[in-house]
């Protein structure tokens, strides 16, 4: 039988996401402290639509996060959530570092992770099972 630890649920402007990652003060250091180089590639590799992925990446980290309980102030990184997508595979969350520990005291073997996206927004439903 599956246990539900939690379920998360984020919702993000794509504007707003490609504002943080041109600012020319920011930006660099924003798209490096928040995704990992697996995202930082895919995101590129979709053109004119990058925008759109990394803001769906975004709120799915946020979703994750809601998931697990946890909220940013347990030494969670941005980075030790990724969202890990394989060739004609649907995307998935991969934990590291703190997020991983966090995970393995609440016995999250499982997550469900639904993501989409338009040219305003992007939005990611996380489900955290046991």
């Amino acid at each position: 039988m599956m246990e539900i630890v939690g379920t998360g649920i984020d919702l993000i402007e794509v504007e707003r996401m490609r504002a943080a990652l041109e600012n020319p003060a920011t930006g660099s250091r924003f798209r490096l402290r928040v995704f990992t180089e697996r995202e930082v590639s895919y995101c590129e590799s979709r053109g004119r639509g990058r925008y759109q992925s990394y803001a769906a990446r975004f709120a799915a980290k946020e979703a994750a996060m809601k998931a697990l309980g946890t909220g940013w102030n347990r030494n969670v990184g941005w980075r030790d959530i990724e969202v890990v997508r394989e060739r004609g595979q649907a995307p998935t969350i991969a934990l590291w570092g703190k997020a991983a520990e966090f995970a393995r005291r609440k016995k999250v073997t499982r997550f469900h992770l639904s993501i989409t996206h338009t040219t305003a927004n992007a939005i990611a439903h996380v489900i955290a099972q046991a």
